[in-house]
């Protein structure tokens, strides 16, 4: 709870701030970049830095959410009936790496229905295998298992550290606790070109078997350590090296035969920042997808105004789900029962299926903006680009799930307020990637429109989007859920 109590702290302050600058903001307009909308990147960039792991990414989510006064439930207590809660602000998480917020407000009823965003809280990257303890060339080495489609050439010559959960033995049987090593404990090494100069006319394509274990420590340098103080007592000494138990015990401060197990996923030490001769661009680590993770979430927490509530009918959502790197078939990705369940527990079964029909999802992921080196591999009249504010993905082959029908709403709210939007399709010579959108559209059977900042770099170790397009689509989303269940009103189409 250490790091929950200290993004609360961080949270907390920055809200102050976006305060101050909306006042300087009447002021000053001359700005490409806004005080007000640097703010709410300097946020997403402080979310960011706090979340190296699916699991530290939740628990930066409900520390933003703790602040805002979001209550939280547990999915198994089945003395709360979640039907009968009063009206106000919860969440709940899954596995400590999918996170549900919801706000339920004092005008819903059976057969109103959900207006939703989905979300992803993992990226692609290198975890440590069950067994990751190797010794090569007289240095100790760590086995990695490859998570996700990453640009792996990127993570060679990185300063790497890791950060993940710690299953620890009580005396009442076992708990988890996030852990992070702060300092860069790892490295992949690239193989100097002297010794591989084929690659000026091969390419650089590494083994990702045998060329992406991490560089630990020397066997001379781990020995002496070894010798100075006690060898770590633990019953993973066999399968990982006893010298990053003892790290990971130092961290947690427990003692080291209290390690039953541990999940760890390698991240960059370099921190996240505010980039650009003009401070426009965001150059972070897994923008894909802890920007819609944090958009949508600030968008949720912004909307509660008491206008809107007072009139709202409908039951806001956030969903940021785990595993959809690797295709979402897991208890906490957006394949299993989590959202549908949830929103079947929070209505009821009276109108259930009428009140899907008044629902609608948002899937937030990231999009391609437009390569400035590589223009041809975009579609001539589908050029997304930084600062021009959220991308529309459509494909017909249901790769998307966008529709006419679903993108009405949104389109009418980026109208009126003034706000960007663009749209993005895939060329036809070209494979299209997906997003939870088609699985959630599929298994709830809910109106959805996928969409994304655009970015570069999509799945390398260093990504790059555009200050304006977090906070427009911050924006965006938040009158979005204002304004959702009137515009539906006005639809006709069934």
């Amino acid at each position: 709870m250490a790091h929950v109590e200290r993004m609360e702290k961080q949270f907390q302050q920055p809200n102050q701030v976006s305060h101050t600058m909306a006042e300087e903001k009447k002021t000053d307009d001359t700005q490409f970049v806004t005080k007000e909308q640097r703010a709410v990147a300097d946020d997403m960039v402080t979310f960011i830095n706090a979340s190296p792991s699916p699991f530290h990414a939740v628990e930066s989510c409900i520390a933003m959410l703790k602040t805002a006064g979001f209550k939280p439930l547990d999915e198994t207590d089945t003395s709360t009936i979640w039907t009968e809660l009063v009206p106000g602000s919860y969440y709940f998480t899954r596995n400590q790496s999918t996170i549900v917020a919801f706000v339920k407000p004092k005008q819903f009823a059976a057969g109103n229905g959900f207006t939703i965003m989905g979300a992803h809280t993992d990226s692609p990257c290198f975890r440590t295998k069950p067994i990751s303890k190797k010794n090569k060339e007289d240095y100790l080495m760590v086995g990695v298992e490859k998570y996700g489609g990453g640009l792996w050439h990127t993570w060679f010559d990185r300063d790497l550290s890791v950060a993940g959960r710690v299953m620890l033995s009580t005396k009442d049987g076992a708990e988890s606790r996030l852990v992070r090593l702060a300092d860069p404990i790892l490295r992949i090494s690239n193989l100097a070109i002297h010794l591989d100069r084929d690659i000026r006319t091969r390419g650089f394509k590494p083994d990702v078997e045998e060329h992406t274990h991490a560089m630990f420590a020397t066997e001379a340098a781990a020995q002496l350590s070894a010798s100075r103080c006690a060898d770590t007592a633990s019953p993973l000494n066999s399968e990982h090296h006893s010298l990053l138990i003892r790290l990971l015990a130092e961290q947690l401060q427990v003692e080291a035969e209290r390690i039953i197990d541990f999940e760890l996923c390698l991240y960059d030490t370099q921190p996240s920042r505010i980039g650009g001769a003009l401070k426009e661009f965001v150059y972070a680590a897994r923008l894909d997808n802890l920007a819609g993770t944090f958009t949508t979430l600030r968008a949720l927490i912004e909307s509660r105004d008491e206008a809107s509530m007072e009139s709202e009918s409908n039951i806001r959502m956030v969903c940021s789900f785990d595993n959809e790197e690797v295709g979402s078939a897991s208890n906490r990705g957006a394949s299993s029962n989590l959202m549908l369940s949830t929103m079947r527990r929070l209505h009821g079964a009276k109108l259930f299926e009428a009140a899907m029909q008044r629902s609608i999802l948002i899937s937030c992921d990231m999009a391609h903006a437009v390569h400035p080196n590589f223009g041809g591999k975009h579609e001539a009249q589908h050029k997304p680009a930084m600062q021009c504010g959220l991308v529309i993905k459509y494909n017909s082959n249901q790769r998307y799930a966008t529709t006419m029908v679903s993108t009405y709403h949104l389109m009418k709210v980026a109208k009126e307020s003034g706000l960007p939007l663009q749209r993005f399709v895939v060329k036809n010579s070209m494979p299209c990637g997906s997003t939870i959108g088609p699985i959630l559209s599929s298994k709830c059977g809910i109106r959805t429109v996928d969409v994304g900042c655009p970015q570069l770099s999509m799945h390398s170790i260093r990504e790059v989007c555009g200050v304006k397009d977090i906070a427009t689509s911050t924006e965006l989303f938040k009158l979005f859920f204002r304004q959702f269940v009137a515009l539906d009103a006005t639809l006709k189409i069934d």
